[in-house]
């Protein structure tokens, strides 16, 4: 019981101690700075591939989920009531062949998006562009099913658009950098 207690107490006292020198050094996550680029309601708008219109769908579901789920902002479904504006075009989308078996057969494809997403807010506008893959495997002997390669296109699609939390927070703390910069000469 008493060892029990020692334990307890060094934890705390790490953790605590842990938490008073990150914020006391000025820490932010990452997202914290990212939110900066994408504040207030968001609209989002896709720009449609005519040869491939699901695939644009399937980026945009993923742009969603990304702002809700990491900015932790409100969707709205008009231009303007939005604060932000972020438009994702989907640069482009291949699929690439892997790996064969010993018939000759693919059995492992390689999907990879490339996006740019331009966005305009109070904070000003910019564009960066984002990648992101996917492997996948088939039955021996199948073909790529269109449920398959839709799967693919999204997960690649969510991996790619991650991205942009970490490069928005890049840009939002360079910005940040040169204003303080700025600051201190005058």
């Amino acid at each position: 019981m008493l060892n029990t207690r020692k334990v307890f107490l060094m934890l705390f006292a790490f953790h605590l101690g842990l938490v008073v020198i990150l914020t006391g050094c000025g820490y932010k996550p990452s997202s914290s700075y990212a939110k900066k680029k994408i504040q207030g309601n968001v609209y989002v708008h896709v720009v449609i591939d005519l040869e491939e219109p699901k695939n644009s769908v399937l980026v945009k579901d993923a742009l969603n989920e990304i702002v809700v789920g990491q900015f932790n902002n409100k969707l709205v479904s008009k231009r303007s009531l939005a604060d932000t504006v972020l438009t994702v075009q989907p640069a482009s989308i291949d699929t690439q062949e892997l790996q064969k078996d010993e018939d000759g057969y693919v059995n492992l494809y390689r999907t990879n998006v490339n996006i740019t997403v331009s966005y305009v807010g109070p904070n000003g506008k910019g564009t960066t562009s984002v990648s992101g893959s996917y492997d996948f495997s088939v039955d021996d002997g199948s073909t790529i099913s269109d449920a398959k390669r839709f799967e693919a296109i999204k997960i690649a699609s969510s991996k790619a658009l991650e991205e942009i939390v970490s490069k928005f927070a890049i840009e939002s703390f360079k910005k940040d950098k040169v204003d303080g910069d700025e600051n201190k000469t005058k």
